[in-house]
């Protein structure tokens, strides 16, 4: 078992309490003081919201939880699957929100790289960060889970690539929940001009029963000409609450592509936001969903075109068997400077039972005249037919329902690049696919 001290809740006395356990530089006690008193102030999001109209959070309780503060860590727990075959430059590893294991190629650290614990690097490099913390999209603001993330995050990676440096290998990131414990991380990719990464990044809990609760940010910044490939693999239990707000900024001719899997937790509210802020930039994201039994996964995406000329294609498939639902609210947001747009958006379902349930909500606001903006989505069964042609050549209906699911995946599947991530989703979701019948 991982043994460690929590303060339990998330009180006054609690929050200072850990607070005074980081030996953080004032600027940033500051800057989580101020979030923390943001947090105080606002309700929790309620069905009222249009946001939150699908999603109920009721039964989640805050108090059954607390701030990591100190303790003994005594085994790793979850398996990484992305990493599985992969020689990697760096890698990243944590339980309940505090670092168990950090390493950086020196082929990479001598160029100049910067991949470690973000309040560590606070105070060996505070201009650096704070400055990088200043260009935050993600404010205290926006909801209680952002400002709850902002106020008390822990084990937050920070990933910084400088001007014309490409690294060839992939990093690691891996965050794990032991049970009852809480994740916080908050994680900032920064690519100067021309820089090149890979990053893999994956969530796992102890074991499929463990409760937990995860709040966490994701933040990219990439300057003009940079690349970035980012793979994000949620694979928590299914009595993990996630709450999630991701966003990436791209500056001119800066090239994104970002990689979804969720196949976890037993609620999920992410925010995906992805910022077209300079001439020519261009983004692809790539989704797959899986959820049974009785879970609940909410993605909210935005392409906000603010530059002309930039391209963005959005690709969201799920299939859901059981009684679980899924909602994917996405929308194509064009400012009027951001002329010959060419943004896509779709999303389509694959249903494996009659209780499951999607919901599609695809969405343009346009505010400039010569653009392409297209949106689909789709829901369907599956196809009787398909299932008796596979059983009438000797398979049974479960490998024929497996085979047409993951038939439906394979236009995500074919986008992603690397190997490793496209045999870790198939077999991973293969795995789950039950005789829906």
């Amino acid at each position: 078992m991982i043994e460690m001290t929590t303060a339990a809740g998330f009180t006054d006395e609690t929050f200072d309490r850990f607070v005074e356990s980081r030996n953080e530089p004032g600027w940033l006690v500051d800057h989580r003081r101020s979030a923390w008193d943001i947090y105080k102030t606002l309700p929790w999001p309620s069905r009222r919201e249009e946001e939150w109209t699908r999603t109920d959070i009721r039964l989640f309780k805050l108090d059954r939880f607390g701030l990591p503060i100190d303790g003994e860590l005594k085994q790793p727990a979850g398996e990484a699957l992305l990493a599985d075959g992969v020689q990697l430059g760096g890698k990243s590893a944590s339980i309940n929100s505090r670092s168990i294991e950090l390493s950086l190629d020196a082929r990479w650290s001598d160029q100049g790289v910067l991949f470690g614990s973000l309040s560590q690097l606070a105070s060996e490099h505070p201009e650096l960060i704070q400055e990088i913390l200043g260009r935050r999209q993600l404010k205290a603001g926006k909801d209680r889970f952002a400002a709850l993330n902002n106020a008390c995050w822990s084990n937050g990676n920070v990933l910084y690539v400088p001007r014309g440096v490409m690294l060839d290998e992939p990093l690691h990131l891996h965050a794990m929940i032991a049970d009852g414990g809480v994740d916080l991380s908050h994680t900032v990719i920064v690519l100067e001009e021309g820089a090149a990464a890979t990053v893999l990044s994956e969530s796992s809990s102890e074991n499929a029963e463990s409760d937990g609760f995860h709040c966490g940010s994701v933040e990219m910044m990439l300057a003009g000409g940079a690349n970035l490939r980012y793979v994000n693999l949620q694979n928590w239990s299914h009595n993990t609450w996630h709450f999630s707000h991701q966003s990436a900024q791209l500056g001119q001719d800066a090239s994104l592509q970002w990689t979804v899997g969720a196949i976890g937790s037993r609620l999920s509210k992410v925010n995906q936001q992805v910022r077209l802020a300079g001439p020519g930039a261009n983004c692809q994201v790539n989704g797959v969903l899986f959820t049974e039994g009785k879970q609940h996964l909410s993605y909210h995406t935005l392409q906000h075109h603010q530059a002309p000329n930039c391209h963005s294609d959005f690709l969201y498939k799920a299939a859901l068997q059981d009684r679980s639902r899924t909602i994917w609210r996405g929308m194509i947001e064009v400012d009027p400077v951001a002329q010959q747009t060419n943004g896509y958006q779709r999303n389509d379902n694959l249903l494996l039972s009659n209780q499951a349930r999607a919901d599609s909500i695809p969405g343009l606001e346009i505010d400039a005249d010569d653009v392409r903006c297209t949106h689909g989505a789709t829901t369907g069964k599956v196809d009787e037919e398909l299932i008796f042609y596979a059983t009438c050549r000797g398979f049974t209906r479960l490998e024929a329902t497996r085979l047409v699911v993951c038939g439906f995946f394979q236009q995500v599947i074919d986008r992603i690049t690397i190997d490793s991530v496209r045999e870790a989703l198939t077999q991973a979701i293969g795995r789950r696919v039950r005789d829906y019948a």
